[in-house]
């Protein structure tokens, strides 16, 4: 069954255009061209329906495992690492490829917090430099209900134990954007890994 949900995960991305901009082993995301489903409201800019965006996705065969112990220091570390290098090089990306032009926003939703939950996952997105606001699915309820619960079966296929604190019916979907601007502002200074360069838009590997 895991193996299913796999497999129509990899469909499903091939058919959104989802892509690999670094194929590297300490790389979390992958992209997404899209258009803004509604209106987004950031600090010092709105960004009307319908504007490009870039909409990053965990790569689910690359997150880091969960041990049966649970979440420790070296797990968090190692995250944090892979964090910041994957968006080093999505700056990159961000600047250099002419398809990323007119991006109006990165960011997209995740089931990791509620807003205002003030969790830690929430203070982390806040660190990274997320603005945050809760979902608007465009189905309404029915359809988050729906999302949620193909997220729930990605995390029972790739990282099972980390549905142990989340049950599937408290599953909230929260929106996190930032500007490219500031984005690259964070992220586009310093050196970026080189250990492998960033895919051409559409090479998307094992995605």
């Amino acid at each position: 069954m895991k193996q299913i949900v796999r497999a129509f995960d990899r469909f499903l991305s091939r058919l959104h255009g989802v892509f690999v901009f670094w194929d590297d082993p300490d790389c979390m995301f992958r992209a997404e061209l899209a258009r803004a489903r509604h209106e987004i409201v950031l600090p010092g800019a709105v960004i009307p329906a319908g504007e490009k965006v870039l909409l990053i996705h965990f790569w689910n065969e690359q997150m880091p495992q969960i041990s049966l112990e649970g979440p420790d220091m070296a797990m968090a570390l190692r995250t944090s690492r892979m964090i910041v290098s994957s968006f080093r090089v999505l700056a990159r990306l961000l600047r250099s490829d002419p398809q990323m032009a007119g991006v109006r926003a990165l960011g997209g939703a995740t089931v990791l917090f509620a807003a205002g939950d003030e969790s830690g996952a929430e203070k982390l997105f806040i660190r990274l430099g997320f603005t945050m606001s809760p979902y608007k699915s465009p189905l309404g309820r029915f359809g988050e209900f729906w999302e949620n619960f193909y997220t729930w079966a990605l995390m029972w296929a790739y990282n099972a134990v980390s549905l142990r604190q989340r049950r599937l019916l408290a599953l909230h979907r929260t929106e996190a954007w930032m500007t490219p601007e500031k984005f690259l502002l964070k992220y586009g200074t310093g050196t970026a890994p080189q250990a492998h360069e960033p895919h051409e838009m559409g090479a998307e590997g094992d995605s």
